[in-house]
């Protein structure tokens, strides 16, 4: 199983699909625009932040079950890992309390601990992190035009996006979990460049072929 991780307009999505068909295999994707909470978390996040946070983890537990059952190489477009990271600066940002945070991150522990199968079944064989700037970040948010998501609607996520995209440089660097490797999606325009797109899949390939000699 191969986890993608990054901020919000990293390209995750169309990573995962791109790698999909190039390894042949089958891509997860996160619950957005079916997420009937994710709105609601935008218009009052202290209301409905640890229901958006439980609603992610449930999605992704399944995710994660049957990704890892159902053939080689399948792709998750983002890591249950990260929920933990967006959920503490939630909190830092007063928009939820620490309790909150500290009873979901133990139910992620107790959840995660509880999958049927091998020891390692929950954790991925490679994560890839798609690191954007943060003006790349604004960037595409405004562009793919979600209405909850824009500043100009909200412009307290000005911060929130500048704080959230700062915290992933540091998350990247402590996790242990599996094999890594970060792409820079600055440098790297695999959306909408074919040379940085077969670059990128062969960064990818490469690391691939160095987990499966493990």
């Amino acid at each position: 199983m191969i986890v993608l991780s990054g901020t919000i307009g990293a390209g995750k999505t169309s990573l995962t699909e791109m790698l999909a068909n190039h390894l042949d295999s089958k891509a997860f994707y996160e619950s957005v625009d079916d997420n009937p909470i994710l709105p609601l978390f935008y218009e009052n996040p202290k209301k409905y932040g640890f229901l958006l946070q439980i609603y992610f983890l449930n999605k992704r537990l399944a995710q994660i079950k049957v990704a890892q059952t159902t053939g080689k190489n399948n792709i998750v477009d983002r890591s249950i890992y990260e929920d933990a990271l967006l959920f503490q600066l939630t909190a830092d940002l007063n928009r939820a309390t620490q309790t909150e945070v500290d009873i979901y991150k133990s139910l992620v522990d107790n959840m995660m601990a509880d999958i049927t199968g091998v020891d390692d079944i929950k954790n991925p064989d490679l994560l890839i992190h798609v690191r954007v700037s943060f003006e790349t970040m604004l960037e595409r948010i405004e562009k793919r035009g979600r209405s909850f998501e824009q500043i100009a609607a909200n412009p307290d996520l000005y911060e929130y996006y500048k704080e959230l995209n700062k915290r992933y440089d540091a998350w990247f660097e402590s996790y242990d979990r599996s094999p890594k490797v970060q792409i820079d999606g600055d440098r790297f325009d695999f959306v909408m460049n074919d040379e940085a797109r077969y670059k990128v899949l062969d960064m990818i390939d490469t690391k691939l072929s160095e987990v499966d000699t493990k």
